[in-house]
């Protein structure tokens, strides 16, 4: 029998006294084989990243392991002091984080950030530590390594980003690789790129990989097994085809019911009537930079037009870099627009001076991205949702009265309204983010990856409370996703976008069902898990 490159057996965390639980894991047992791919599933707070932190030695100070062993090629790492540790960590192990923009080093060009790896270590030569440093960028799938070596994190995208990461965790050929989430934030083309560069890296250094995730369409593509937890609890073990495809576990039952189907949902039929928002010729083009000083030009949206009616879900979907935030932002003019036409019904927003833009601006709102990011830390829900309404008039006491309504409305209790955003869930601030939106009773809501953050289960509860509040509101709202499988559900019709136009357009289920450009065609492929959750 092989041994282990990992062994956990038996590990507790424990929390601190004022936690939500006694432990943030609980007599966790564990093992990854050389070569293997061990995918750790749950939801938010589930312990999961906690684990990959334990075998690290990065746990927060409040955290404490109480109980069981952590294994590495037969060495306890909770027995190690820091200095071990830190021989351990990149020559033994290696660690994707899920946000490479805040992991990388702004200041230090790439090629440096590798190189610090092998300084940290006392290992080859400067000659030999810069040609290694290339040759893990040519390995990991980068365009023109030399020259990229020689760039700033900021001039990167995002997936150019993560294979440097993935490249700085393999430089030391680690035996282990933890991979904490790190395609959640890409779209889906890159996402499939990083997963099968990730599969190939492992297969040829036979490295065991610990990958952790919440999108049940990636385990699908990378597991060979998967364990499943559920508030710190192990609830189910087992290949990626049994707990895929027989789980015995209702929270894993759960789990994938949430996952979105690709088979879009029936939704009703939409009235005939005028447009709520229309944008005719919409154009905006940024002029920056590139990395090696020529000035270029990009057209973030060039020629973009598309209306709604009442109670209509337009989806704007493509890659990262397809322009489609910018057109939701150009809708609110939040980015002005180079020219084109933007109206609300009769008035033609796109014309207004700033102080009326300001008194028609509560007519669209937008649920950003990232609640905790929008939301100010310093105010209570019940001041963030009210302030909208009492900027356009309306007394403080009215205001926070239709707070507490719109608590409700979106699922959470009035009582919250003396609360502060950190001390909400991820879904439950976005509820907070959507009540916000809905204070000023918009007559269109964007919506700008409203759940891409959120977990499958908590992701489900926010798209049916979305169409609840669409249905009794009659809202127009224009969803920006690069989730295909989300725009299915929720989306009336499709607009997808690629660099800055609209490639291809129409009803959900007619796109999705024979899709004509080739574009499209590519999207729909690099959904991770493919048809594999049909429901």
């Amino acid at each position: 029998m092989t041994t282990p490159a990992l062994a956990i057996e038996g590990l507790t965390l424990a929390l601190p006294v004022m936690a939500d639980r006694p432990n943030a894991v609980e007599d966790i047992k564990l093992t990854i084989a050389p070569g293997e791919t061990l995918c750790v599933v749950g939801e938010s707070g589930s312990g999961k990243s906690m684990i990959a932190h334990a075998v690290m030695g990065l746990l927060p100070k409040a955290v404490k392991p109480t109980a069981g062993s952590i294994k590495l090629a037969g060495r306890d790492l909770l027995t190690l002091d820091e200095a071990a540790m830190e021989d351990v960590r990149g020559r033994e192990v290696g660690m994707i984080f899920q946000e490479p923009m805040t992991s990388l080093n702004p200041v230090m060009r790439i090629s440096d950030q590798i190189v610090e790896t092998f300084e940290a270590h006392g290992l080859h030569d400067k000659a030999t530590r810069r040609a290694r440093a290339i040759e893990l960028l040519t390995e990991v799938g980068l365009p023109d390594p030399p020259r990229l070596a020689k760039a700033y994190p900021h001039e990167l995208s995002g997936g150019q980003r993560q294979r440097v990461m993935i490249a700085m965790a393999l430089a030391l050929e680690p035996k282990l690789l933890i991979a904490d989430e790190p395609t959640t934030a890409l779209d889906v083309t890159t996402q499939a790129q990083i997963l099968k560069l990730i599969d190939n890296l492992r297969h040829r250094h036979g490295t065991a990989v610990l990958f952790i995730t919440h999108d049940m369409g990636v385990v699908a593509e990378i597991a060979d097994r998967i364990a499943v937890l559920e508030k710190g609890v192990l609830v189910e073990e087992g290949t990626a085809d049994q707990v895929l495809g027989s789980p015995r576990h209702p929270y894993t039952q759960k789990l994938l019911a949430a996952v979105p189907s690709l088979t879009p949902a029936v939704l009703p039929p939409l009235p005939d009537t005028a447009p709520v928002i229309s944008v005719e010729g919409l154009g905006k083009i940024y002029r920056k930079r590139s990395l090696f000083g020529v000035a270029r030009e990009v057209k973030a949206a060039d020629d973009i037009s598309f209306a709604l009616v009442r109670g209509e879900t337009l989806g704007l979907v493509g890659e990262s870099g397809s322009g489609k935030s910018t057109v939701g932002r150009c809708c609110l003019r939040l980015i002005e627009p180079d020219r084109g036409r933007i109206a609300l019904g009769d008035l033609v927003l796109s014309e207004l001076k700033p102080a009326e833009l300001r008194r028609q601006r509560k007519r669209i709102q937008m649920v950003f991205q990232d609640p905790f990011a929008s939301l100010n830390p310093r105010q209570t829900v019940g001041r963030i949702i009210s302030d909208g309404p009492v900027a356009h008039g309306t007394p403080r006491k009215e205001a926070l009265a239709r707070a507490k309504e719109l608590l409700e409305l979106v699922g959470l209790s009035a009582n919250a309204i003396d609360r502060y955003p950190h001390e909400f869930s991820g879904g439950q601030r976005q509820r907070v983010g959507i009540a916000r939106a809905l204070a000023l009773e918009p007559d269109v809501l964007v919506a700008d990856e409203a759940v891409s953050a959120l977990d499958v289960s908590v992701q489900a509860q926010i798209l049916k409370l979305i169409k609840d509040i669409q249905g009794r509101l009659g809202l127009a709202i224009l969803f920006v996703t690069h989730d295909l499988r989300v725009a299915a559900q929720i989306c009336d019709r499709i607009a997808v976008m690629q660099r800055g136009r609209i490639v291809e357009s129409g009803p959900t289920a007619a796109i999705f069902a024979d899709p004509q450009h080739a574009y499209t065609r590519q999207l729909l492929a690099a959904v991770p898990g493919g048809g594999r959750f049909g429901h």
